[in-house]
C-alpha cells in the first residue's frame, strides 16, 4: 500500500482531536476539565469550520456526557468523547453501563491526579481507579501514539463490542508540541471501515431491548460473556495492529521492548516516562551496560503471556507506577506479579512509585535506579522516586 502522509506540529490534545476528525463520530458529548479541555476545544473548532460532520452535545456534567454517549452508540452511531481526573470519577456509574451494554464508545483521557488535595497535574490515579469497569485501556508515550492509538482503539472496540480509552499524560503530552506524521483521511476511513451495528436501538423494523433487568437468572452469564469479550482483545490485537501498520508504517505491539535483546536490567513503565527511560538506557548502553526498557501499551486486558516471555531471561526489573493502591500493591506491579505467578524463573524486582501529582522524574533518578539494579541494591520496600525526605 502506498502511504500518504503529511507532517504537522501538534500537541497531544490536538493529535487526539485530529484523530477524532478523521474518525468522524456522529455524536461527541462534551464537558470541560483540565487538562482534557483542549481536545474538545480543538475538535469543536473543526466542527464549526465544517471540517467534520459531528453533533456536539454540551452536557451539564461528565455523568451526562457518558450517558449521552451511551444513548448515541446504542442508537446505532459512533460516539466519542474525552475526560480526565474527577470527570472520570463522576462518570464511574455510566462507564459500567457502556461496557455492560457492549457499546464501543472511544474516549480520550488526559491523565491527571485525583483530589484531595486539589491537583491538576499528571499521574495515573484516574484511569487506574476505573480499570475494573471493563473498558479496553491503551497508554500512549507521545502525541504520535495518541493519534495512532485512537484508530487502533476504535478498531479493537468495534471488533469485540466493548468501549476503549486512549490515555496520554496530562500537560506532559497533552500540551507539548511535537512533529507528527498524519495519514490521509481516505486511508484512515479504509482502516476503520464503515460502522454497521448489529442491533441499533432505532431500527424500528427489528425492535430490541437495551439495558433490561437481569437478576439472579442471567446476570452472571452476561458478565461471563463480558469477560470473554475483553479477553478476545489479546487474541485479535496483533492483526488489528498489523492492519494499522499498512496505513501508518508504524508498529504498535502490546508491549514495546527497547534494547531488551541481551538486557540484564530493565525498567518497566507506562506512557511518557518510557521516553525518558529510553534516553537514559541509550546513554548507559554506550557505556557498555546491558539495560533495557519495557513499555506496556495495552494495559486492559493485560498481556500477561507476552510479558512473562519477555522477562524470562531478565535478572533485574524495576516496576514504576504513577499511581498507588493504598493498602495494597500499586496497579502495574499487581499486573506484573500476576503475569509472573506461574513462572519458575523470576527477575529480582524493585517496586517503585513516582510522579504523583505531577512530580518530575529526571534522567538522574532513572540512571541511579539502573545502577542500583545492576548492583543488586534491591529492597523489599517500595522506592518513592523523587520524594522529598
Amino acid at each position: 500500500m502506498s502511504l500518504t502522509k503529511k507532517f504537522q506540529a501538534l500537541t497531544g490534545a490536538q493529535a487526539a482531536a485530529q484523530a477524532m476528525r478523521q474518525i468522524a463520530p456522529s455524536v461527541v458529548p462534551v464537558y470541560p476539565i483540565t487538562p482534557q479541555t483542549p481536545i474538545i476545544e480543538e475538535f469543536a473548532k473543526m466542527v464549526a469550520n465544517s471540517q467534520v460532520d459531528s453533533d456536539i452535545i454540551h452536557a451539564e456534567s461528565e455523568h451526562s456526557v457518558m450517558s449521552a454517549a451511551v444513548g448515541a452508540q446504542a442508537a446505532g452511531v459512533r460516539a466519542m468523547t474525552a475526560s480526565s481526573s474527577a470527570g472520570l470519577a463522576l462518570m464511574y456509574e455510566i462507564l459500567g453501563v457502556a461496557s455492560g451494554l457492549r457499546l464501543p464508545v472511544v474516549m480520550n483521557v488526559a491523565n491527571r491526579a485525583l483530589s484531595s488535595p486539589i491537583n491538576i497535574h499528571c499521574d495515573h490515579s484516574d484511569s487506574m481507579g476505573i480499570r475494573d469497569v471493563g473498558w479496553i485501556q491503551i497508554y500512549s508515550e507521545n502525541a504520535q501514539e495518541v493519534y495512532d492509538h485512537n484508530f487502533l482503539a476504535l478498531k479493537l472496540a468495534e471488533k469485540v463490542m466493548l468501549p476503549a480509552m486512549v490515555m496520554q499524560d496530562g500537560f506532559i503530552t497533552s500540551h507539548s508540541v511535537e512533529n507528527l506524521e498524519l495519514v490521509s483521511d481516505n486511508s484512515i476511513q479504509e482502516y476503520i471501515e464503515r460502522y454497521e451495528p448489529d442491533y441499533p436501538l432505532l431500527d424500528v423494523n427489528h425492535p430490541v431491548t437495551v439495558g433490561a433487568l437481569q437478576l439472579t437468572d442471567y446476570y452472571f452469564e452476561t458478565k461471563r460473556q463480558h469477560i470473554e469479550a475483553i479477553e478476545k482483545v489479546n487474541q485479535i490485537y496483533h492483526d488489528m495492529a498489523k492492519l494499522l501498520r499498512a496505513h501508518t508504517g508504524r508498529d504498535y505491539p502490546k508491549i514495546e521492548a527497547y534494547e531488551m535483546q541481551d538486557a540484564q536490567a530493565a525498567i518497566l513503565v507506562l506512557s511518557s516516562t518510557a521516553g525518558t527511560a529510553k534516553s537514559v538506557c541509550k546513554k548507559l548502553r554506550k557505556k557498555g551496560l546491558k539495560v533495557g526498557v519495557i513499555k506496556p501499551r495495552l494495559f486492559t486486558p493485560f498481556p500477561q503471556n507476552e510479558l512473562a516471555d519477555l522477562l524470562r531471561d531478565l535478572k533485574y526489573l524495576a516496576i514504576l507506577d504513577r499511581a498507588t493502591s493504598p493498602g495494597s500493591d500499586a496497579p502495574l506491579a499487581k499486573e506484573v506479579n500476576s503475569a509472573l505467578l506461574k513462572q519458575e524463573f523470576k527477575p529480582l524486582i524493585q517496586y517503585c512509585v513516582f510522579g504523583l501529582g505531577g512530580r518530575e522524574i529526571y534522567e538522574k533518578n532513572l540512571e541511579d535506579l539502573y545502577h542500583d539494579l545492576l548492583n543488586e541494591k534491591i529492597t523489599d520496600q517500595v522506592k518513592y522516586l523523587g520524594l522529598r525526605e
